[in-house]
């Protein structure tokens, strides 16, 4: 397949999307690209590419000249189903590598961050963002990407992402993309797939009950107290939700609040079944 991008009016200049393992391959494509002046756009993923990615892809290709889209930490999870995906979208390469490509045997330096990861899935998960900021500062160092592009359904990731880079002054721009949802609301996940007939009918829950605080919300409510609420009884009435936690926090520093003034997240995990689904809304 073939696809094209950034094509004057009139003018039919085809590019053949590139597959890499090596970082070696990238910086001398990179290299190549910034000697012609062209800007250049990453979009991280772990593979399973569904239309929430594309979404990110597509966004690349409107606001960049090069798209490069990176598959780790899971490159069994790759497959020609998302190279389709990635070319049609327009993107110019994929970076695939092995773990041993990123991490060599001797590897012992890592990124780490004290704010913004003891909350929210940090509880269940605090190692995560360890690994999330380790690597993706390391996709940064190898792409060197002008923008970098993060969808808002992990929105603490997104949060770290961005406090992480202004910390470290990678002088990246950090583009959050809005969720992508089913048309019954769902947002789009490679772990909707992990769910059965009824499952995947109960997990709408999760966005009605976002839906449910942010009506309160519209009409005057700025408690988070009676926020949370809503959205609780709302899961408590799906037998097959087993709320992990519900958060009202502030946007900027994701620490709990009790009145909502400035921008806030209303975030959620919740297994339905055994498998476990985020969602969240700004307001």
């Amino acid at each position: 397949m073939e696809s094209r991008q950034n094509v004057p009016a009139g003018m039919e200049i085809k590019i053949k999307m590139k597959i890499v393992e090596t970082i070696a391959e990238v910086r001398a494509q990179v290299k190549e690209w910034r000697a012609q002046g062209l800007s250049v756009g990453l979009v991280p993923t772990m593979g399973y590419l569904h239309e929430g990615h594309k979404s990110l892809i597509d966004r690349a290709v409107a606001e960049n000249d090069k798209v490069v889209v990176s598959v780790f930490v899971n490159p069994m999870q790759f497959g020609e189903r998302d190279s389709a995906l990635c070319e049609n979208a327009g993107a110019a390469l994929i970076f695939h590598p092995q773990p041993e490509e990123m991490y060599h045997k001797d590897f012992s330096s890592f990124v780490d961050m004290n704010t913004l990861t003891k909350g929210l899935c940090g509880k269940t998960r605090p190692i995560h963002f360890r690994g999330v900021c380790t690597v993706v500062s390391k996709l940064f160092n190898i792409v060197q990407p002008d923008k970098a592009y993060f969808g808002q359904k992990d929105a603490q990731q997104l949060a770290v992402i961005r406090h992480m880079v202004s910390d470290l002054n990678f002088g990246i721009e950090i583009v959050g993309c809005p969720i992508v949802r089913e048309a019954d609301g769902l947002a789009k996940s490679s772990r909707n797939t992990y769910l059965n007939e009824q499952e995947r009918k109960a997990a709408v829950v999760l966005n009605q009950s976002l839906q449910a605080a942010q009506d309160l919300y519209e009409n005057g409510e700025r408690s988070a107290a009676v926020l949370s609420a809503a959205i609780r009884e709302k899961l408590a009435a799906e037998p097959l939700a087993k709320p992990d936690y519900v958060e009202i926090v502030d946007w900027n520093t994701l620490e709990p609040v009790e009145t909502i003034q400035d921008s806030v997240l209303m975030a959620i995990a919740v297994y339905i079944g055994k498998t476990r689904l985020i969602d969240n809304r700004i307001l």
